[in-house]
């Protein structure tokens, strides 16, 4: 019989490379078709019998976000626990917010890690099958396809299926082969987070932390060839999006559609409206307003009304007015 496990969700970030979208909203509750990034994962987590409780680690700034957003769902395991932070230049670090979060919650048992701003189409139980047949820690594993791409992650080398080097966003990686943001972690491994961090090593990539840990552990990669998204930047949430609604578009029932052309990857939110406008590869958010207007590879935030304006590779924030002629 397999140990119960706790399964840790991080979601503390502030997602500035996403702003103005992302400035008022965590990221995770970004839509996803008709889900968002995070309600997928809680969905899993919560069908999984082996997983007792699901801590959600975020903000202060985010934290009465989540609480109501939790209270909308109707999942039972998942439960906040807040950072103590309320700036971006006041934030942890990932492995800084784990080891925070073990400590406030008194965790004492093996603990599966999910970065919450992550989009996989590998099942979790897998994943803790294949940890449960080895001896020791765990990570997710997925070939980005290219060198130059795997620049903007930790890159994984292996021997076998046991990691024997692992580099940080390396200038020249020795493979394309990248963490994915997901871990698992024997109960026993959860008492080097201290001393990691007390030897002044670096708090905010989980990435460091494993570099330190397979000099010390054995650790082991789960690959996978599915789907995999880090949802940091708008081309990688887009690219989730087209990924989500498989070369589709999803239209609200409530959005209003008149003379215009609806592409495909485009999700057009309840409320919306779209006269005379050619959309594709976008987003346009609740009560969003676009007239005149042609909008490629965008996100269009609520309650924007853009008319007579083509916008492409955009970030539009809420309320905005284009042309502004309040």
């Amino acid at each position: 019989m397999t140990e119960p496990t706790t399964a840790v969700v991080l979601a503390g970030g502030y997602a500035t490379r996403l702003w103005p979208i992302t400035r008022h909203r965590p990221k995770m509750f970004l839509p996803l078709g008709g889900t968002t990034v995070i309600d997928r994962i809680y969905a899993e987590l919560e069908d999984l019998d082996r997983i007792d409780e699901v801590y959600v680690s975020t903000n202060e700034r985010f934290a009465a976000d989540f609480e109501a957003h939790l209270e909308d769902t109707p999942y039972d395991k998942p439960r906040l626990s807040v950072e103590e932070t309320a700036h971006e230049d006041e934030k942890l670090g990932v492995v800084g917010a784990l080891a925070q979060l073990i400590d406030r919650e008194s965790l004492d048992e093996e603990l599966l890690v999910i970065a919450g701003d992550n989009l996989f189409d590998f099942a979790i139980e897998d994943f803790l099958h294949y940890f449960d047949r080895r001896d020791g820690p765990a990570i997710a594993a997925y070939d980005v396809g290219s060198r130059e791409r795997a620049t903007s992650y930790g890159v994984i080398e292996l021997d076998d299926e046991r990691v024997v080097d692992f580099q940080e966003k390396p200038a020249e990686p020795e493979s394309s082969l990248v963490s994915s943001g997901c871990y698992a972690f024997p109960q026993e491994t959860l008492s080097l987070l201290t001393p990691y961090l007390d030897a002044g090593n670096d708090p905010d990539e989980p990435g460091w932390f494993v570099q330190w840990l397979q000099d010390r552990e054995s650790t082991y990669a789960y690959t996978f060839e599915t789907a995999w998204f880090d949802i940091g930047t708008r081309e990688s949430y887009l690219d989730a999006v087209s990924w989500s609604l498989d070369g589709n578009s999803l239209i609200a029932d409530s959005a209003t559609v008149r003379e215009s052309t609806v592409g495909d990857d485009v999700h057009v939110m309840p409320g919306a409206t779209l006269i005379d406008a050619d959309v594709e590869r976008s987003v346009i958010f609740p009560d969003a307003a676009l007239e005149s207007t042609t909008v490629r590879d965008s996100l269009v935030d609520e309650g924007a009304r853009i008319s007579g304006f083509d916008l492409g590779r955009a970030l539009i924030g809420a309320y905005t007015r284009i042309p502004d002629d309040r």
